[in-house]
């Protein structure tokens, strides 16, 4: 049983050679904060935009500030020129882009950044597509359910069983189990089509299909129309009591089509149009309208030992003209026995893909849809691990999502059979989310915060307003995508998205937001309030970077709002290099710093630069004794800084010394 049976040989091998809804407004200052000064982010970011400095990080922040208060002509405006850098940028501002010109009825272009964003997000779809070989078997073990009770199904024998589907109330199958004259092969006798009805004790006769379908050759792999007027099925190429081989001498395997006629019973047996005497077509599904029908072949064009292939439906049950579904799906092994799903999403067993042993069982979630769509033939595919897939031979999957119901057959050890059908419920998944809400810097709690969850199209789902402990908690479907954020007043809105398993989890993602309107003072930093990392300047040079000015033009849209600010402008090393050399250069990089500010309009008056060199070290990598040699390049770091701070504003001075 360890090996594939004779019958799968055959039949295989050798006839195979959105938009957001978030409508949130920006909060006025209240009342009691009106003798307080503020920096509010946003309006920083597009006061230092319109003046035509431009970033990724800036236009990102900036786009989104418009997008999440549907304010979608400047979300437009400003998400086309992060577009314009030319910057690699993660998909999803493709996306709200596209979203943000359909809100203004810029259809056309609207299309044209959709289509980009489809053809970059398969790319992120990684944890749902097949893993590199180096690693395919953690990823299947990640993939495997430990809740899956399988059942061998009471009506399996000692000869061959595989391949359900289902016809009104009962599960049609091919099986051995029918006497008559044997196959050389293995010395069973040739497969032949069975139905068995289920019944609320489980299952009733194996009564073989009524018909001319089963004659005294293979037949095996059934599929209804969803009208039930014909069924599709795989023969050994017997026409017409006429037994036909190829020049090798070799029977391959033919689809064919049967209509049910008044008397319930399949007749008017007809050959599909490609049928060949010089290869095989075999194992048919149809997609849940009907439209498309997905088989195995290895005729022209395929890429290996057998392919999966799809063709259309005509409305008369004929069929067009078949097409490869390419090398993201096959492999120059053998793929065979697809099924789609009422979802759309195929499965098919193949063994060029590493899985566990033979025959695993693959999915490509919403394939038919794709198909429907006309994309590109990139089908991003995964194993759908155990208990489905074990180190025999595992094939014929099928599964009703209503009735939750799974079927599949396999070799595996321990079975009834050559080839036995097992069976299994879908276990409920249960996922939730769940985390605080908290302010990034202090780290304390933030009661009253809003969080939002999205769908994968940017559709609001839930909402809650957090209590006292900021906690929240929402109940997610199964391998889904959301996205979810967290927003308060003069809060920015922070949002992280992700994927759910199959598995059950609770998931924990804690929120931080950070302060979009913050006080200020004298002695604050502007550089913190503003989050000015370290004014870089080129290596023993004192000018200004393009880089840098993006930062400075924070500086100065502050210095603008509050015209009775002044700054100290203080410029520090890290303690490597000569001290002398280390403070003339922080000195001449904190004058052209001031310079800068002063030829963008800022009274010189107001500004003071100062070099400090290395003697204000905010930590303990001094380069004398041993201290320098025990600290990382991070560390360094921390200690080549810029600071601007507040000397006065609104008549009160600092009087730190």
């Amino acid at each position: 049983m360890r090996t594939l049976s004779k019958y799968i040989v055959i039949i295989l091998v050798s006839c195979f050679t959105a938009s957001f809804s978030q409508t949130g407004k920006i909060q006025s200052v209240k009342d009691d904060y009106r003798d307080f000064a503020y920096v509010k982010t946003s309006e920083v970011l597009l006061e230092v935009a319109n003046k035509g400095y431009r970033s990724v990080e800036l236009l990102q922040q900036l786009a989104n500030s418009f997008y999440f208060r549907n304010e979608m002509d400047e979300a437009a405006r400003w998400y086309g020129e992060l577009i314009a850098l030319e910057e690699v940028v993660d998909p999803e501002y493709y996306f709200r882009y596209a979203l943000a010109l359909k809100g203004i009825q810029d259809y056309e272009n609207s299309d044209k950044w959709m289509a980009k964003f489809n053809e970059l997000k398969p790319d992120d779809l990684r944890g749902k597509a097949f893993k590199s070989k180096e690693d395919y078997k953690a990823t299947i073990e990640d993939l495997s359910r430990d809740d899956i009770e399988l059942e061998n199904v009471d009506f399996n024998t000692e000869y061959s069983d595989f391949g359900i589907t289902e016809y009104e109330n009962s599960l049609v199958f091919a099986s051995a189990r029918g006497g008559g004259r044997k196959y050389r092969w293995n010395e069973q006798p040739y497969l032949d089509l069975y139905s068995v009805e289920k019944t609320s004790q489980g299952y009733g006769e194996v009564k073989a299909l009524e018909g001319k379908i089963n004659t005294k050759y293979h037949e095996s792999s059934a599929v209804f129309s969803p009208n039930g007027k014909y069924i599709f099925f795989t023969r050994n190429n017997y026409y017409k009591l006429k037994y036909n081989e190829d020049d090798d001498g070799i029977n391959r395997l033919q689809l064919y089509r049967a209509t049910l006629s008044e008397d319930g019973t399949w007749d008017e047996i007809h050959k599909v149009h490609f049928n060949s005497e010089a290869y095989s077509v075999a194992h048919p599904v149809l997609n849940l309208t009907g439209s498309r029908l997905y088989f195995a072949s290895d005729m022209p064009g395929t890429f290996g030992q057998s392919d999966i292939f799809v063709v259309d439906v005509n409305d008369d049950g004929t069929l067009g003209t078949p097409e490869n579904l390419g090398p993201s799906i096959n492999t120059e092994g053998q793929e065979s026995f697809p099924f789609i799903n009422t979802n759309g999403d195929l499965y098919y067993s193949s063994n060029g893909y590493p899985g566990l042993g033979g025959f695993d069982v693959f999915i490509s979630e919403e394939l038919d849809k794709k198909v429907s769509e006309g994309s590109s033939r990139n089908f991003p595919i995964e194993n759908v691990g155990k208990p489905v897939n074990s180190e025999a031979d595992d094939f014929a999957y099928y599964e009703n999502l209503v009735t939750k119901r799974v079927y599949f057959s396999s070799n595996r050890e321990g079975g009834k059979g050559s080839d036995d059908i097992y069976t299994f419920e879908i276990p409920e998944c249960e996922q939730y989310v769940f985390g605080t809400v908290s302010d990034k810097d202090s780290g304390e709690l933030i009661p009253g915060a809003t969080v939002r969850l999205y769908d994968a199209e940017g559709t609001e789902i839930e909402q809650l307003i957090v209590g006292d402990d900021a906690a929240y908690k929402f109940s997610l479907d199964c391998e889904r995508e959301y996205l979810i954020r967290g927003e308060k007043g003069d809060y920015i809105a922070y949002e992280t998205r992700f994927s759910t398993p199959k598995k059950n989890q609770e998931l924990l993602l804690k929120l931080f937001l950070a302060k979009d309107m913050q006080a200020i003072g004298p002695c604050d930093d502007l550089a913190k309030i503003l989050d000015i990392p370290i004014i870089y300047f080129d290596f023993d040079k004192s000018n200004i970077r393009y880089d840098a000015e993006i930062e400075l033009q924070k500086v100065i849209a502050v210095l603008n709002k509050y015209p009775t600010m002044t700054i100290d402008i203080k410029s520090h090393t890290d303690c490597r290099g000569l001290a002398s050399y280390n403070e003339r250069l922080s000195e001449r990089r904190a004058q052209s710093t001031k310079q800068y500010l002063i030829d963008n309009g800022i009274d010189s008056g107001r500004l003071v630069a100062e070099g400090y060199g290395e003697s204000q070290l905010v930590n303990d990598c001094g380069c004398e004794g041993e201290s320098s040699s025990a600290c990382s390049e991070e560390e360094h770091q921390l200690n080549r800084r810029s600071e601007f701070i507040i000397t006065s504003i609104k008549g009160e001075r600092c009087n730190e010394n």
